[in-house]
């Protein structure tokens, strides 16, 4: 199917392609998107969805839905519900797409998704999702809400299972935590740029010391990985100093960064606890062959690992990836 903004194409909107496919679709349907910005709100719950855009920075999917917006019974529509795209069918593939939240900063809008992805075997090659606060969220949900009813949205009353996801030369932005949830997930080859924060009274330079968190893992106890990034950018437009690698979300959080460049804007600790001291004794955080300013480790939390050459061997995409089914996202 082909989706073309100026009616070239069999659809105008991508929401109407994915409409056409059968609730029980059981093989590949690629879906072709040309240039464009596409103002809509996608949701996929079927398997096997490929979207295929034709330039990564020409063709747009875009949202501006946020936490704090009201519904019209008054109610906010939180962080679960602010995505642009959602993703809740397995075996889905997105390449050369812009998925963006266009609803600005987080101390106005609160949290606003990019994409929801709740999906096992999800793949993103050559995307870029931008956004502020929250912006890629790693489906699925943890077992509870810490504040009750802050987990509406389409992933609410879904089974929490142990997913995973790999991510490709994609460029991620946001500023806290804005890659955050409970999948396996592998970023290999991306840039992570962190956001300057900007003071909602004046528009200029927040002098906040802190000004962010890459990750918030809440990954499952039962999960032997987390977030792996390998050969990764670490990048910046905020101070030095004023990012950390990532907190724990749930205490159970998994991360690590494996030949990574990282910016100068990592704090010397770089792992915050979330002011949880006895999340130190169960999260495993870690760090090997790092390069750059931000990565010498002399400073770091000692509850924080530094991997020996034999253990990081061990965080290869092809074995955190595998699970029962040995599935390899690097084999095409």
């Amino acid at each position: 199917m082909l989706v073309a903004i100026d009616g070239s194409g069999d659809f105008q909107t991508i929401q109407e392609a994915i409409d056409q496919v059968p609730a029980d679709n059981a093989e590949t349907v690629t879906i072709r998107i040309r240039n464009g910005v596409y103002k809509e709100k996608i949701h996929i719950d079927k398997p096997f969805i490929h979207l295929v855009g034709e330039d990564a920075e020409k063709t747009v999917i875009t949202y501006d839905d946020y936490a704090k917006k009201i519904h019209a019974d008054g109610s906010e529509y939180g962080t679960f519900r602010s995505y642009s795209l959602y993703v809740g069918g397995d075996n889905f593939t997105a390449e050369r797409l812009t998925i963006a939240n266009a609803a600005g900063s987080g101390s106005i809008a609160g949290q606003a998704l990019a994409a929801y992805v709740d999906a096992d075997r999800a793949v993103f090659r050559q995307c870029r999702l931008l956004g502020h606060q929250d912006t890629l969220f790693t489906g699925p949900l943890p077992p509870s809400p810490m504040k009750p009813g802050s987990f509406v949205g389409p992933g609410e009353n879904k089974e929490r299972r142990l997913v995973r996801q790999y991510y490709e030369a994609c460029y991620i932005e946001g500023d806290v935590d804005f890659i955050f949830g409970s999948a396996t997930a592998v970023f290999q080859d991306c840039e992570i740029f962190a956001k300057r924060r900007v003071s909602p009274e004046d528009k200029a330079a927040s002098p906040m010391q802190v000004h962010g968190w890459l990750t918030a893992p809440s990954t499952p106890e039962e999960a032997e990985y987390g977030y792996v990034f390998q050969g990764c950018r670490l990048t910046s437009d905020a101070p030095r100093h004023s990012y950390y690698f990532g907190r724990p979300w749930r205490n159970d959080a998994k991360a690590a960064f494996i030949d990574c460049w990282v910016g100068e804007h990592i704090r010397p600790e770089g792992w915050d606890n979330w002011n949880k001291p006895e999340s130190e004794q169960t999260t495993s955080f870690c760090e090997f062959g790092n390069r750059g300013p931000g990565a010498p480790a002399e400073q770091r939390v000692v509850w924080a690992k530094q991997l020996s050459a034999e253990q990081a061997a061990l965080y290869s995409p092809a074995q955190v990836l595998a699970g029962s089914d040995g599935w390899n996202p690097l084999q095409r």
